[in-house]
């Protein structure tokens, strides 16, 4: 490898970028490499995911109690981490298995995909990330409203995020900083908070009806809010969906690029203490 400080040409720059995304992509493939990126993605995954949940726990029982108010009805701010700890049963195999399949998918992906077809590449580790998270997910939120509005999701923030992520590497020349890591994970949050809150909504709805079914299917909760709330009905909660998913993104992709570097970091001594 040259020792040459001199600075890599764009071009340069952009095929290191998209033949090389990850450190372990650079290294010599060998039978082991899924299995290290899936476990390292899990432990992170779900350093993650524990992490953000209880930090913005509150901002999402607010949003939800505000989605589901009507009229002139005041929002109660009790209990706000009330089921936290059910939640972080939830979260912490949930995120450990979606990091967990998403970062060997996507490494997977990048070296087959062209690289102009690098965020298809992205979208489609985040559904196939989302899908195996489904194991866990899927039993307490439902299926119909994970495939409303989770999948999606998830799907469109790692693209996002990776591809924000990719242009900031070929813009500044050089690796990203843990608060530019995170700012870039508040920005895919927050527009994927923005674009996604009208199916937030609609699963918000069909979650709380309960017992008394008002809403008999997806199409129907969708054509009796626009009968009896208007099209605006839509949009509500968007305020704190957007700060919370933003400030959520902060977290969890900051979170997740520091524990992903400790990891390699502590696999790269080992290996020198042992080579």
């Amino acid at each position: 490898m040259s020792v040459n400080p001199k600075i890599e040409s764009p071009d340069a720059l952009k095929h290191k970028l998209f033949r090389t995304k990850d450190a372990s992509i650079s290294r010599k493939e060998d039978p082991f490499d899924f299995v290290r990126a899936l476990l390292d993605g899990a432990i992170a995954g779900a350093a993650a995911g524990v992490v953000v949940e209880s930090a913005l726990y509150p901002l999402d029982t607010i949003k939800t109690r505000l989605q589901t108010v009507r009229g002139g009805g005041q929002i109660v701010l009790k209990g706000l981490y009330s089921g936290l700890l059910g939640n972080l049963a939830g979260v912490l195999p949930a995120s450990a298995i979606f990091i967990g399949v998403y970062e060997p998918t996507k490494q997977k992906l990048l070296k087959i995909c062209p690289e102009n077809l690098s965020a298809l590449a992205h979208l489609t580790a985040g559904a196939v990330g989302g899908a195996a998270s489904s194991i866990i997910r899927v039993p307490t939120e439902g299926y119909n409203s994970f495939l409303l509005r989770d999948l999606p999701f998830d799907a469109i923030q790692f693209c996002i995020y990776e591809q924000l992520r990719i242009g900031y590497k070929l813009a500044a020349k050089r690796d990203l900083s843990d608060p530019e890591n995170a700012v870039i994970g508040a920005f895919a949050g927050a527009i994927t908070g923005a674009v996604t809150t009208p199916l937030d909504v609609i699963k918000t709805r069909l979650m709380v009806q309960g017992s008394a079914n008002q809403y008999r299917s997806i199409s129907h909760c969708v054509g009796t809010i626009l009968k009896e709330e208007g099209p605006s009905a839509f949009l509500k909660g968007i305020g704190p969906r957007v700060m919370w998913i933003g400030i959520g993104g902060s977290i969890f992709f900051g979170v997740l690029e520091r524990t992903k570097q400790l990891l390699a970091a502590n696999k790269s001594s080992y290996s020198d203490k042992f080579n």
